[in-house]
C-alpha cells in the first residue's frame, strides 16, 4: 500500500510498552503490540512518537515457591541509556502539583518514545510511576492523569508538533480532557472544545470483556483532581457514571478500532448503547518481524531450503533454555506444545487436561510435550490458582509437562520460535487478537486455534494449520467448555499427532505454508499502513 507523501505526526499513547526484554515498561500483549507499533514506525520511516510511563519497578516479577504458588516481586530498575530531556511538567493530583520528568529513548530501533517519571526529589508521591498496574482505585487514576494529562504538557514543552493523538486503550483517555481544558482556555465552549478535540483523536479497544473495561466513580475522580477544569456533569457526558474509560475513548474520538475482524463485530455490539460513540472499524494487529522472527527461519523459506532442520535447531535451543532453567529435559523428538497467556479464566490454559482419560496416555508416554507459561495479575486470586494448577500438572506428568515462571518476552520469543505446535483455545469471542499466534505462524510453529482473535483470518484448516472447532459460540459456558474440549481432543489426537508422527512431509509442508500466509498480512508495515491510511488521515 503505498502512503501520501504529506503525513500527519502522531502521538501515541500507551500505558505499556515492550521493546526489550530488559527494559521492563510492559506486562503483556498491550505493551508488546505498542512496542512493535515503534519499531514499525521507526523502520518504515513514519511520523509517529511514543508517550508512556517510565515505571521503576515495571510489572511484577512472578515467581514459584516450593509449594507451587506463585508471589510477586517488586526490584527497581536502573536504566542507564535514557536519555534526559531537561524537560519537566506539572500535573496537580489531590490538590498538589506532581513534577514530572521526561526522558527519551531510540535505543531499541523503535520511533521516539517519551516516558514520563515522577521518581524525582520535588515529589511526595514518587510512587505514581512505581509499579505498572499496581495499587488500586486512586493510584491508578493518578497513573492516568499522568500519562494523558502529563503526556499532552510534555508534547507541549518538548515543542513537538501533533495532528493526531492515538490512545492505546483507556488508560490515556484524560489526554483529550487536556486538549479540551486547552481549546476553553482559548476561548471555545465546552461543546466547541469537545468536537475540535474528537477529531484529533483516534481510539484504539482490546478488551472484549465489559467488565474488564476500567472505570472510576466521578467523585474519585474529582477528589483526585482529574477533571481538569471541567465540571462534573461535563465529565459524565463524556464517561458515564462511574466514568468508563473505554465509553470516554469512544466519546473523545473521531475513529475507533478493534484489533481484529471478529473482534470488531464483537466491540460494535458491546458499544452499540454508547450514544455519540466514534464508529469502530478494524485493524487487525501485527507483528514486527524482526523482532520475532528467527533469521534461519527466513533464510530458508526465502530460498526453498528445508524448513525442518532450522526448525530443529530452533527446538533443541528451546529445549535447553527450558533444562536450563527447570531441570526438566524434554525429548526433541516428541511433538511440543507451547501455550503462554495471561493467567485469566477465559483463555483456558487447563482445556488440554479436561478429559485425563483420553490426554494421560500421551502425556505419561511423553508422546505429548506441553510448556506453559504466563502470568496472573498480582492482585488476581482466581488468575494464582490457575498458575499453580498448571505447576501442579508438571509435578503430574514430569516427562511432559513444564511451567517457565515469570514469563517475559525472552521466553515468549523461545516458545514461539521452538515449539511444533501453538495452542490457543479461549473462550470465543473473548480473544481480542493473540499476536503470539503470528510470531509462531511466522516462525513455522504449526497453530491450533479456536476460531476467534486474528485465527479466523489467518486459517486455512489442514494447509497452515488447524482450527479447533467450527467457531461454536455460547454463554453457557459449561456447555462451550464441553463442546470446545471435545473439538480440541479430536484434532490433536486425531490429525495433530498423526501427521507429526507419521506424515513428516505434510508437516513441512504445512510449516512453509504457514510462513507464506501470515509473513505479509501480519506483519508491522501492513498494520502502520492501515492506520495510517484508516485512522490517522482523515478520510
Amino acid at each position: 500500500m503505498a502512503l501520501p507523501a504529506a503525513l500527519p505526526r502522531v502521538a501515541y499513547f500507551c500505558m505499556e510498552y515492550g521493546l526489550h526484554s530488559d527494559f521492563k515498561l510492559y506486562a503483556g500483549g498491550l505493551g508488546i503490540l505498542a512496542g512493535d507499533h515503534l519499531k514499525g514506525a521507526k523502520d518504515l520511516d513514519l511520523p509517529l512518537i511514543g508517550i508512556g510511563l517510565k515505571w521503576k519497578q515495571g510489572y511484577t516479577d512472578q515467581r514459584i515457591d516450593e509449594n507451587g504458588r506463585p508471589y510477586d516481586s517488586y526490584p527497581n530498575y536502573v536504566y542507564d541509556f535514557l536519555e534526559d530531556t531537561g524537560v519537566k511538567v506539572t500535573v496537580t493530583i489531590r490538590k498538589v502539583d506532581v513534577v514530572c520528568k521526561v526522558w527519551k529513548t531510540e535505543k531499541f530501533g523503535n520511533a521516539t518514545l517519551y516516558l514520563l517519571d515522577t521518581d524525582v526529589p520535588e515529589n511526595g508521591d514518587a510512587w505514581i510511576t512505581g509499579q505498572l498496574y499496581g495499587w488500586f482505585g486512586e493510584e491508578r487514576i493518578a497513573q492516568e492523569m499522568v500519562l494523558g494529562i502529563g503526556g499532552v504538557r510534555a508534547l507541549r514543552a518538548l515543542e513537538e508538533r501533533v495532528e493526531v493523538y492515538h490512545f492505546n486503550e483507556g488508560h490515556a483517555a484524560l489526554a483529550a480532557v487536556e486538549l479540551i481544558k486547552e481549546k476553553m482556555c482559548a476561548g471555545s465552549t465546552f461543546e466547541e472544545a469537545w468536537r475540535n478535540t474528537r477529531e484529533e483523536v483516534v481510539f484504539t479497544t482490546h478488551t472484549p470483556v465489559k467488565e474488564g473495561n476500567e472505570s472510576h466513580p466521578l467523585d474519585r475522580l474529582e477528589y483526585m483532581g482529574a477533571y481538569n477544569g471541567l465540571t462534573r456533569s461535563q465529565m459524565e457526558r463524556i464517561g458515564g457514571e462511574p466514568f468508563n474509560m473505554t465509553v470516554a475513548g469512544l466519546r473523545l474520538s473521531r475513529i475507533a478500532n478493534a484489533v481484529a475482524q471478529l473482534h470488531g463485530e464483537t466491540a460494535r455490539g458491546m458499544w452499540k448503547t454508547v450514544a455519540g460513540r466514534a464508529p469502530i472499524i478494524a485493524v487487525t494487529n501485527a507483528i514486527h518481524t524482526p523482532t520475532w522472527v528467527d533469521r534461519r527461519m527466513t533464510k530458508a523459506f526465502e530460498s526453498g531450503s528445508d524448513l525442518w532442520a532450522p526448525h530443529m535447531e530452533l527446538k533443541e535451543e528451546l529445549l535447553a533454555f527450558v533444562e536450563k532453567r527447570t531441570g526438566r529435559k524434554l525429548e526433541p523428538g516428541k511433538l511440543l506444545i507451547g501455550f503462554s497467556r495471561r493467567a485469566v479464566p477465559y483463555k483456558r490454559s487447563d482445556l488440554i487436561f479436561s478429559k485425563p482419560e483420553l490426554i494421560e496416555p500421551y502425556l505419561e508416554s511423553g508422546k505429548i510435550q506441553i510448556i506453559f507459561s504466563g502470568k496472573a495479575h498480582p492482585l488476581d486470586d482466581t488468575g494464582k490458582r490457575i498458575v499453580s494448577g498448571l505447576v501442579s500438572m508438571m509435578k503430574r506428568y514430569p516427562k511432559a509437562v513444564v511451567f517457565l515462571e515469570n514469563y517475559d518476552m525472552t521466553i515468549g520469543a523461545a516458545l514461539t520460535r521452538g515449539c511444533d505446535i501453538w495452542l490457543n483455545n479461549p473462550r470465543r469471542p473473548l480473544e481480542a487478537s493473540g499476536t503470539s499466534g503470528m510470531k509462531a505462524a511466522m516462525n513455522g510453529v504449526l497453530n491450533v486455534s479456536i476460531l476467534d482473535g486474528w485465527w479466523p483470518e489467518a486459517c486455512i484448516d489442514g494447509v497452515n494449520g488447524w482450527q479447533i472447532g467450527g467457531g461454536f459460540e455460547s454463554k453457557d459456558y459449561e456447555v462451550l467448555d464441553e463442546h470446545d474440549s471435545q473439538a480440541l481432543y479430536e484434532v490433536l489426537l486425531g490429525k495433530v499427532v498423526p501427521t507429526y508422527y507419521d506424515n513428516r512431509s505434510k508437516w513441512v509442508e504445512m510449516m512453509g505454508q504457514s510462513i507464506a500466509t501470515t509473513r505479509e498480512a501480519f506483519a508491522s508495515k501492513r498494520m502502520l499502513e492501515e492506520y495510517f491510511s484508516r485512522m490517522y488521515i482523515r478520510q
